[in-house]
């Protein structure tokens, strides 16, 4: 991952963005539900109400009112580790009620996304995952942490670069380019167990995997033939594919969320730019973007949009419509990647990872404090 960046970084220094400029984005207030949150009893009570509220809060969905002038009220109790949860519309009917357990912040947060998705249909990202590179350590290592910048945890201390993480959509397995052989190699990780493989380790570089929504499979860039090409293998490593046949630097596979189409990051025509690609192979299809620079895409949930890196100037963090409309730039950052709800996204910016509604434009900083954070995961 480390030397496609190099290499892509080297071929765009002298490439400079085109004459069209890119749409501004209209930020939209969007509507939002009033919700009342009383103090939750119990020994964990004032922890849980404080999770909670901020789950709520971050999903922008709600606007915390008095209970008198709430359409809806939520209440419960917090000890042990478990957390009962009930919330009652204005007439005091009850809407949903349900017993969690795990620990007092996963059972908030899991009572925030049923929240959510009960009185928006919607989903909630509360109860997800986050991954990432710090440098901390004095090198690169993935860390992991709650969608919040909680319950932070170092994962990796392999004493060289360790880059490219990537979490399966359900959480439980991370992916991500080591280079402890001394050559770039995909590594995977059990989460529950902390078992780890190396399963990409092709002659060459291997970097940039992406599992796919089932988690059978990971999109990489590998140039086991040559130069960086697109390849798919199974998440044992088994069964390599390649994907791609050309002259540039593949990088940075997204896939449809469907797993039939992957979109990805090439320089064959001069600067990155973002094609599209059967997961089987085909011909890459150009995606229009009005951008010389295009990298680090991350396909919506909802499969409706594209978000990347766009290089105008400084880096920004650009959103595309993928049945047209004009780019949009969303905020100044690199590396988005899309949570479950199809409206937020986390991206790197300096020494921070920021969590961007991009209904409303709010961006709020969750994980700070690390040295420099860049490459950003999220599970769904």
């Amino acid at each position: 991952m480390l030397m496609t960046r190099f290499a892509i970084i080297l071929i765009i220094l002298t490439a400079g963005l085109r004459a069209e400029e890119a749409a501004t984005i209209t930020i939209r207030k969007g509507d939002t539900t009033s919700i009342a949150l009383k103090n939750f009893g119990g020994g964990e009570g004032s922890s849980a109400t404080k999770v909670l509220q901020n789950d709520l809060d971050l999903s922008g969905w709600f606007k915390i009112s008095p209970a008198e002038r709430a359409s809806y009220v939520v209440g419960g109790s917090a000890s042990g580790g478990s957390l009962s949860g009930q919330v009652t519309d204005s007439q005091g009917a009850v809407v949903l009620q349900k017993t969690y357990s795990g620990g007092t912040r996963s059972a908030a947060h899991q009572f925030a996304d049923d929240i959510v998705t009960t009185l928006t249909g919607q989903k909630g990202i509360a109860n997800s995952k986050i991954a990432f590179v710090s440098n901390r350590s004095g090198r690169k290592e993935i860390y992991t942490a709650d969608y919040d910048g909680a319950n932070v945890k170092q994962l990796t201390r392999d004493g060289a670069i360790s880059v490219a993480p990537a979490l399966s959509a359900d959480g439980q397995k991370l992916a991500y380019t080591g280079y402890q052989s001394g050559y770039a190699d995909i590594y995977l990780i059990d989460l529950a167990t902390g078992a780890r493989n190396r399963i990409v380790k092709f002659p060459g570089t291997n970097s940039g995997a992406a599992f796919s929504p089932d988690g059978a499979r990971i999109a990489c860039s590998s140039s086991k033939d040559g130069n960086p090409e697109l390849y798919v293998v199974g998440a044992n490593g088994r069964g390599a594919r390649r994907l791609t046949r050309t002259r540039g630097v593949e990088s940075s596979p997204t896939w449809s969320p469907d797993g039939s189409q992957i979109v990805y990051s090439s320089d064959e025509r001069g600067g990155p730019q973002l094609f599209r690609i059967g997961a089987g192979g085909g011909s890459g299809q150009l995606i229009p973007t009005g951008y010389d620079y295009c990298t680090e895409p991350s396909w919506s949930p909802d499969g409706r949009k594209l978000a990347f890196t766009a290089r105008s100037g400084g880096f920004s963090i650009a959103m595309k419509p993928l049945e047209g409309g004009a780019t949009s730039i969303l905020a100044t950052g690199e590396d988005p990647v899309w949570g479950a709800s199809s409206r937020h996204l986390i991206f790197s910016a300096g020494s921070s990872l920021v969590l961007l509604d991009t209904q409303n434009g709010r961006q709020v900083p969750v994980v700070t404090g690390l040295g420099k954070v860049t490459e950003p995961t999220w599970s769904h």
